[in-house]
C-alpha cells in the first residue's frame, strides 16, 4: 500500500485507540491490528468503486450506443425509464433516476440504508453519464442492437452488483415480494418483465416488444456471467472405508487441498454405525472426469456427492491445474 496512505491509516487507528483508553499509552501491538482491517476496508472499497465505475460506463453505452437510438426497450427499471422516454421524448437520465427512486427507499428498509445511499450514487452517476458522455451509434441492425444491447446492460448491471449496489431498482422489489408472497425472486422478476414487454407491445409495437425480451435475456445471461463467474467449479463429497488412501490421492497424486471432516456411519454392512472420515474438496469441470477415474482406482463402491459451487477465493485451484 502506498506510504502515505498507510501512516495515514495509523494515525487513525492511534486517534481512535486513543479516543478509547483516554489517556493511556497505545501500544504498536494494539496499533497494528486496527491497521490491517483499515486496510482491508479500503482496499475493498476502492475494488468494489471501480466495479461501479466501470458498471456505469458499460451500461451507459449499452443505452446510448444501442438501445436509446433504435428506440429498444428493456426490461426492470431500466425498461420503464426507456418506455417512458418513448412516451414522453424526455431525457432519460430522469426517469433512470425518478423510476428507481422508490425501490432505494425499499432498499433502505428491506437492506440497509448504506446500500440504498451506495446504489442511489450508482444510479446518479448513470444517469449523468447518460445525459453528458456522448456515445457513438454503433449498428441499425435489430438483432445486433438486442444482442449487444442486452450484453454491454447486462454487463453493467453485473459489475455494480460485484461492487456492492445496484443500477436497476426492481432486483429489490423482487427479493422484498418474494419473502412476503410464495413466490421465487425469478418468478417476480418475470411476472415484472411481462407486463413491461407487454405494455412495449402496446405502446411502441409488438415487434419492438420481442425484440425487447431478446435483450432481456441477453443481459440476464450476462448479469449471471459476471456476478457468479464464467469459470464453474464443482464441490466433491467422497465417503469411503478407504479415506486415507484417497486423502493421499488428492494431496500427493493430484496435488488439490481437501477437507477432512469426522463422520459416522448411519447404516454399515453389518447395520450397526461406524465412524468414518469425510472428504471434500473442489475441482473445475474439466478436471472432474481425472477425478473420477482416480477415485475409481481405489474405491469403486466410494459414495460421491457433486454439487455446483458458483465461486472460489484463496486456496490452490486457481494456481495449480491438476497432475
Amino acid at each position: 500500500m502506498n506510504p502515505f496512505l498507510s501512516k495515514l491509516l495509523v494515525d487513525i487507528a492511534r486517534k481512535r485507540l486513543q479516543s478509547k483508553k483516554k489517556n493511556e499509552t497505545v501500544s504498536k501491538k494494539e496499533i497494528v491490528p486496527l491497521v490491517r482491517k483499515f486496510q482491508v476496508e479500503v482496499s475493498h472499497a476502492i475494488k468494489e468503486y471501480i466495479f461501479v465505475i466501470i458498471g456505469v460506463f458499460s451500461a451507459g453505452f449499452g443505452l446510448k450506443g444501442f438501445l436509446l437510438p433504435n428506440r429498444f426497450i428493456d426490461g426492470g427499471a431500466t425498461g420503464i425509464s426507456l418506455l417512458l422516454q418513448n412516451v414522453t421524448s424526455l431525457d432519460l437520465s430522469y426517469f433512470l433516476i425518478l423510476v428507481n427512486l422508490p425501490f432505494l427507499i425499499l432498499a433502505s428498509r428491506t437492506f440497509s440504508v448504506k446500500f440504498a445511499l451506495r446504489s442511489m450514487a450508482a444510479i446518479a452517476l448513470l444517469a449523468f453519464v447518460v445525459h453528458f458522455v456522448e456515445y457513438p451509434t454503433i449498428t441499425e441492425d435489430k438483432l445486433l442492437i438486442s444482442v449487444f444491447g442486452g450484453f454491454f446492460l447486462g454487463l453493467g448491471i453485473g459489475m455494480s452488483m460485484r461492487g456492492g449496489s445496484v443500477i436497476d431498482g426492481t432486483e429489490v422489489l423482487a427479493i422484498f415480494l418474494s419473502r412476503k408472497l410464495s413466490l421465487t425472486i425469478g418468478d417476480v422478476l418475470l411476472l415484472i418483465n411481462i407486463l413491461i414487454f407487454s405494455v412495449g407491445a402496446y405502446i411502441l409495437s409488438i415487434e419492438t416488444a420481442l425484440y425487447a425480451i431478446l435483450t432481456y435475456l441477453a443481459a440476464a445471461k450476462t448479469v449471471d456471467f459476471v456476478v457468479d463467474g464464467v469459470e464453474e467449479y464443482v464441490g466433491v463429497t467422497i465417503i469411503s472405508t478407504k479415506h486415507e488412501e484417497l486423502r493421499h490421492m488428492l494431496t500427493q497424486e493430484l496435488r488439490r487441498a481437501c477437507t477432512i471432516y469426522a463422520g459416522k456411519g448411519g447404516y454399515g454392512k453389518s447395520g450397526e454405525s461406524y465412524d468414518k472420515d469425510i472428504i471434500y474438496t473442489v475441482v473445475t469441470r474439466l478436471e472432474l472426469a481425472k477425478l473420477q477415474t482416480e477415485i475409481d482406482k481405489i474405491d469403486r463402491n466410494a459414495f460421491i456427492i457433486m454439487g455446483l459451487v458458483k465461486d472460489l477465493k484463496g486456496g490452490m485451484i486457481k494456481k495449480k491445474p491438476l497432475k
